[in-house]
């Protein structure tokens, strides 16, 4: 949890980021910076009707923790100056630093990166979205499928220095039904790993103890089970899924 100052010392706003759908802004807790999304600044959405986009993001900082891979920076619900919303540590990313990129097709690395698609960008010219094949990024990947993560743009991914990779705008997550819409699509099929598996693992023990206690506060009783169903399929396939139903399988826009 976090510390007993972040929690009930003031907010002061310092900007607001405009760029977001809903509103959210740039803060500070002392000497902390934050983001922070009040519950009052959500807009309503026809297939996300119940339940608070901020909830949804505290809960998938709860998942991060239990799968044990930092994939979420720390984040919270707390008062703030347009009252109760959820607030999250800021993280300065390195701008040397790309996971996701749009690059003409005739470029496409030939190690290093997945291919997730091609097509032809505003002047008729061949392009293929791409990201990094690396572990943290895998990891963002599976935890995407566990959360049912319906908005995994690029940008929703910060390159940090050192190669670490966070995860951020979970607002779209946890619904009951199949709603997985990513970037991240490059291992379709491949096996999970020993670390991966491990991770799922422990999400399905956390369920029965402190994680679904915590989640009950912020997730319906058939969210929490939606979750728990996801968890036992992908521990039982053992492999990365393919995009199934008749709804895009990536998010528009891409960034």
């Amino acid at each position: 949890m976090p510390a007993p100052d972040l929690l009930n010392a003031e907010l002061t706003l310092t900007g607001r980021i405009t760029t977001a759908s809903n509103a959210t802004f740039l803060g500070s807790v002392g000497d902390t910076t934050v983001v922070y999304k009040p519950i009052a600044g959500e807009k309503a959405l026809w297939d996300f009707p119940d339940g608070f986009l901020a909830h949804r993001e505290v809960a998938a900082f709860l998942v991060s923790e239990a799968l044990g891979w930092n994939v979420v920076p720390r984040t919270w619900l707390r008062d703030g100056p347009f009252g109760e919303g959820m607030v999250q540590l800021w993280q300065e990313t390195d701008p040397e630093q790309s996971a996701v990129d749009l690059v003409a097709s005739e470029h496409v690395p030939e190690t290093g990166w997945k291919q997730v698609l091609e097509g032809q960008d505003e002047n008729g010219r061949m392009v293929a979205l791409i990201h990094e094949d690396s572990p943290a990024l895998r990891r963002m990947a599976v935890f995407d499928v566990v959360v049912n993560n319906a908005d995994r743009k690029g940008d929703h991914i910060l390159a940090m220095q050192g190669g670490h990779r966070h995860g951020v705008d979970h607002g779209l997550t946890f619904h009951r039904d199949h709603k997985l819409r990513t970037v991240l699509w490059g291992w379709l099929g491949d096996a999970l790993t020993d670390e991966e598996r491990d991770g799922i693992d422990r999400v399905i023990e956390g369920l029965s103890g402190d994680l679904g206690r915590n989640l009950a506060d912020l997730l319906s009783a058939e969210e929490i089970a939606s979750l728990a169903t996801r968890c036992a399929r992908l521990r039982l396939a053992g492999r990365f899924p393919a995009p199934s139903g008749e709804m895009s399988a990536v998010p528009w826009p891409l960034f």
